[in-house]
């Protein structure tokens, strides 16, 4: 079984402060900014068990290493996998439009 180390992009460290930003400050729901961190942390480390177990996400852009997806309440987790690395990539509330962002 391929063990798999577990990396951040800036990127995302960027949208996940946006996010509970928004949560904390303009809807005042502190609950809801920590519940949203507790669910990322474990998405992401269970995903990290088995990284390669989801398709790849299709995007209009074609990238060495295709991005996949972690879905947490309205937002999407994105990541790409290279040798043993899970890299978390970037954190997108899931109506936007992706294509054009990513």
């Amino acid at each position: 079984m391929a063990r798999f180390e577990l990396r951040y992009s800036p990127l995302f460290y960027e949208d996940l402060d946006k996010i509970t930003d928004y949560l904390l400050f303009e809807l005042k729901n502190e609950q809801a900014a920590k519940t949203l961190i507790n669910n990322t942390e474990a998405a992401i480390k269970k995903r990290l068990v088995s990284p390669l177990s989801t398709a790849p996400y299709r995007s209009i852009s074609s990238r060495p290493n295709p991005y996949r997806r972690i879905l947490v309440s309205n937002y999407i987790i994105f990541y790409v996998v290279i040798d043993n690395v899970m890299i978390i990539r970037r954190m997108l509330y899931g109506r936007r439009d992706l294509d054009r962002i990513l």
